[in-house]
């Protein structure tokens, strides 16, 4: 498919020519082959196809929570990147993707996990009813996998209404991401493992991630309802 794109891109250049007839000959070549391929005019004017998949860290624990794990995965699969947790030292979030996605999948991955402990922390300071650590642990994790199951499902709305990747620059993009995983080595997958919740709590967090606005963007470009960090 990248040789389809750069054919297209040669013959919109033809299509420029001073020549009426090589001109107006290119133009239609080229729209022929952006109906036969399914392309768009977004998926043929960048300055040059991607060669490689580009990587970001982001620190995280040996042991990652469920709900920082689905924020993580949703988040890089809303930015059309995938995300793999490393456990080597240091334990870190690697998140693959191609240009500005990836760097925008892991800022806002990060100011995700930064808003939803600040909210859990505001939400625990009312529950003036847990006297004992186990039951407060439980009920922040009741709130986090609340709030991380609204926002995986905003996130997975948004991605559907307005991909980042339209057209043959999906494919490609893949292929890149998936060479730069195969390069990682074999990975163990995550277990999932059943979490014990408190009614109450995950519903409150389930409204307060629903109130969270994910705009797709870069450090400083997301607009929010709640406010991010």
């Amino acid at each position: 498919m990248e040789k389809i794109i750069v054919k297209i891109q040669k013959l919109l250049a033809l299509s420029a020519s001073c020549n009426e007839h090589e001109a107006a000959l290119a133009a239609s070549h080229a729209q022929r082959l952006l109906a036969l391929h399914n392309l768009k005019m977004a998926d043929i004017m960048t300055s040059s196809p991607p060669e490689k998949a580009d990587t970001v860290d982001v620190a995280a624990g040996k042991s990652l929570p469920k709900w920082s794990g689905w924020i993580a995965s949703s988040v890089a699969q809303s930015f059309g990147c995938r995300v793999v947790h490393m456990k080597n030292d240091p334990p870190k979030l690697l998140f693959i993707g191609v240009g500005l996605d990836v760097e925008a999948a892991s800022y806002t991955y990060m100011m995700l996990e930064k808003t939803l402990r600040r909210l859990a922390k505001s939400y625990l300071q009312g529950r003036d009813d847990l006297v004992y650590a186990a039951d407060r642990e439980r009920i922040r994790r009741s709130y986090y996998l609340g709030a991380a199951r609204a926002v995986s499902q905003l996130l997975s709305r948004q991605a559907k209404d307005t991909p980042v990747t339209t057209g043959a620059l999906v494919v490609l993009k893949d292929q890149l991401i998936q060479r730069r995983i195969e390069e990682l080595g074999p990975l163990r997958n995550a277990r999932s493992r059943s979490s014990s919740v408190e009614n109450d709590a995950y519903q409150a967090g389930q409204n307060d991630g629903r109130a969270i606005s994910v705009n797709k963007g870069i450090k400083g470009s997301a607009r929010r309802d709640r406010a991010l960090a």
